[in-house]
């Protein structure tokens, strides 16, 4: 029997098929195809100091990782990598992957805290650090760390990552099973205790595969990716995105508008991989006029809503196709996506459809009755993508995956005819800001130990630039004096910047449920309303 029409169900294409593939072996499949094309560039401002690997340079430099690895570590060993985008992390991913070893990916704007949370509970029995990123001195600190940490028994220079390479003898590689894992990833629910994703080969290579199709991408496509490397929409679906369409791939060292501009137009970038908050400061930028973008022909976004009005302004001035798309780290990456040919009020409105061979359907959160089309409820998905289950985790992972192999998004959407959705809020308290997610429980814990705030709540606040930003309601101890731009201080030292509120607010209480309950919802209704006055900070 078929799937009642009337109810919000959804399934991808059965083309293409479904890949048996690992990591390593979609690296060996992208050499075979195109062993001298150039595979990754060094997306950094100076043209003529930019490094550069063909396919055939990729596979070598990966091996010799692999077997690096193999002699210090064993195959489902975690290994963590600390770093920004930079040509050794492409290196090491496909040589963690090759020698059957689990990749963690750790945020290079982590301060030490978070860094040490990491990389205990991921059980990391090594951690490549890339020896500075703005200002700050990882290798130093990863290393300070090692003394602390019972399973860390090395620390390794990323930046000399030539060094490691450089052994004696060569060891065979394990056969690496599609359905093992290969990546932790780090998220947050609704407790905002971060957890780690374990992400199987199967799952990350068809969904980078499946998503740069529908996306628009083409063979040979050249692919700048501004997104950090650590993110499942970098390493994820733009790295094993380009490598699935044997094209190349140039991760930006560190996002700045003029050098991405400047990047395009040298090497011919056909496509391009942004947040709305990237695209809106590269066409700002007084030498947006100035370069010649004309080989641009794909432009994807996602991981904040894009007005319409902005969905037009990109595909007029880039002389692109816009697409959206839509996921979270749980499901590989990428979910479902808008066509290149979709309306500007579809890119704007909806997330598009799901990707090939993924099951989507939006359920009453309640009852978990599938809801019909147009009613709100929660998005739930199975198929492919699915991620095996949390680290360490057994709880959080039933809570996550039901019994029938349903993951819960904690996203509150609908569907339309057409199987597209929108999302309408969700059921996790999560800030997407500028494409970084935001958990508001860990700023507001990181507030209370502030002597002067008596409570606080975090909350997301709407943002033409941002999708969202971070905005705090505190409520000071009696007779307490500070400042809004003191606890943002105070906040600097504990938490990345990024998390840190933009906007904040001196409140005398907040709007609760009976139970006690802060309701945020309305909280946000207020501050729309205008009855809130932001403190400078």
């Amino acid at each position: 029997m078929g799937e009642d029409q009337s109810k919000s169900y959804a399934r991808g294409s059965l083309e293409p098929p479904v890949l048996d593939i690992s990591v390593g072996d979609l690296l060996r499949r992208a050499v075979r195809l195109a062993p001298d094309r150039v595979a990754l560039v060094e997306g950094i401002a100076e043209s003529a100091n930019r490094r550069r690997w063909t396919y055939r340079d990729l596979l070598r430099d990966a091996e010799a990782c692999a077997q690096a690895l193999l002699i210090r570590y064993s195959p489902g060993d975690h290994v963590a990598i600390w770093a920004p985008n930079v040509p050794e992390y492409t290196i090491f991913q496909f040589g963690v992957a090759l020698a059957g070893m689990v990749m963690v990916t750790i945020n290079p704007t982590f301060r030490r805290d978070e860094l040490k949370f990491t990389l205990e509970q991921s059980c990391s029995v090594a951690c490549f650090a890339w020896p500075e990123f703005r200002s700050v001195g990882m290798l130093s600190v990863a290393r300070e760390l090692q003394s602390e940490l019972a399973l860390l028994r090395d620390v390794h220079n990323l930046g000399d990552l030539s060094r490691f390479l450089d052994h004696q003898g060569a060891l065979p590689l394990p056969i690496v099973a599609p359905a093992s894992a290969a990546q932790i990833q780090y998220t947050s629910g609704t407790t905002g205790v971060p957890k780690g994703a374990v992400l199987h080969h199967r799952g990350i290579t068809n969904d980078a595969w499946m998503a740069a199709i529908h996306a628009g991408g083409q063979p040979g496509s050249i692919w700048l990716c501004l997104l950090p490397m650590f993110h499942v929409g970098a390493c994820v679906f733009a790295v094993l995105g380009s490598v699935a369409l044997t094209g190349t791939i140039v991760p930006i060292f560190n996002f700045d508008p003029a050098t991405a501009l400047r990047i395009i137009e040298q090497e011919k970038i056909s496509l391009m991989s942004a947040v709305p908050t990237m695209l809106l400061a590269m066409m700002q930028h007084p030498e947006f006029a100035k370069r010649d973008l004309g080989s641009l022909r794909t432009v994807v976004s996602g991981g904040a809503p894009v007005p319409a009005e902005l969905v037009r302004r990109i595909e007029a001035e880039l002389g692109v196709a816009f697409t959206i798309i839509y996921g979270q780290t749980e499901v590989s990456g990428v979910l479902t996506g808008t066509a290149p040919g979709d309306t500007p009020e579809d890119k704007a409105e909806t997330c598009g459809s799901p990707l090939p061979g993924i099951e989507i359907k939006i359920v009453n959160p309640t009852t978990g009755e599938s809801c019909d089309r147009g009613l709100v409820g929660e998005l739930v998905t199975r198929g492919y993508h699915t991620m095996l289950g949390y680290h360490g985790s057994p709880e959080a992972t039933a809570e996550t995956v039901d019994q029938d192999g349903w993951l819960h998004t904690g996203d509150l959407c609908t569907m339309d005819d057409r199987g597209y959705i929108k999302v309408v809020g969700r059921l996790k308290d999560m800030i997407i800001r500028g494409g970084e997610n935001v958990y508001p429980r860990e700023i507001e814990e990181h507030l209370f130990k502030h002597e002067a705030v008596a409570n606080v709540a975090v909350v997301g606040l709407p943002d033409y630039r941002y999708g969202e930003i971070v905005g705090a309601f505190v409520v000071l101890k009696e007779d307490a004096a500070v400042s809004a731009a003191d606890l943002a201080s105070f906040l600097r030292q504990l938490i990345s910047g990024y998390k840190v509120p933009e906007q904040w607010f001196f409140v005398r209480d907040y709007p609760q449920t009976a139970s006690g309950k802060i309701q945020k919802f309305e909280i946000r209704k207020r501050w729309e309303q205008g009855r809130y006055s932001a403190q400078p900070s």
